[in-house]
């Protein structure tokens, strides 16, 4: 489903389409990493890709319209490093260990100190929530902030746009006074 709707959003022009394409790529995206047992992952993915991304897609679209215009040109130079860039990162996923052994590089760091310790120095059952809450809690809290700012900057660099638009578009009073703002 994620290969339908990924030729979907390349082929559709129109971008509330798009918009409402890539809220629905994030939500299978989250289910895919609910299927493997990444709920953090999913619930961060369920959240900003397909909440917080999907209003800021609509935002912008209100500025720029709802059709995108044809390419004046064959954007083969892009095509060509994006072939390039996807033959490369096929080519280094075959260095990577086999999925799930437990002989992996990152098998080998702090996960087995986390599985060992964790039950008795934080108390969650969940390793997850454990790692996340406690040992990278402000790793967690600067990404959330992270997130926030990017999204207050967007609203504010869209802000005056919509504000003054939403004002062109009120209705004359029938007193003759200004709108209040």
């Amino acid at each position: 489903m994620l290969l339908v709707v990924g030729f979907a959003l390349v082929l559709i022009r129109d971008l509330f389409a798009v918009a409402m394409l890539t809220g629905i790529y994030s939500l299978l995206s989250a289910c895919f990493f609910m299927l493997q047992d990444a709920v953090d992952v999913a619930f961060t993915e369920a959240a900003v890709g397909a909440g917080i991304t999907t209003i800021l897609f609509l935002a912008t679209m209100s500025q720029v319209g709802r059709t995108e215009r044809k390419p004046k040109n064959k954007p083969w130079f892009a095509i060509g490093l994006c072939s390039l860039v996807a033959a490369l990162l096929v080519y280094a996923s075959f260095d990577m260990p086999d999925y799930g052994d437990p002989l992996a590089p990152v098998h080998q760091h702090v996960a087995p100190r986390y599985t060992e310790t964790s039950p008795n120095e934080v108390g969650p059952p969940n390793m997850v929530t454990s790692v996340l809450a406690s040992y990278r809690g402000y790793d967690t809290l600067g990404e959330t902030g992270v997130v926030f700012t990017a999204g207050v900057g967007v609203l504010l660099l869209l802000g005056p746009g919509l504000r003054r638009r939403y004002r062109r578009d009120l209705p004359a009073p029938k007193d003759g006074k200004k709108h209040a703002e």
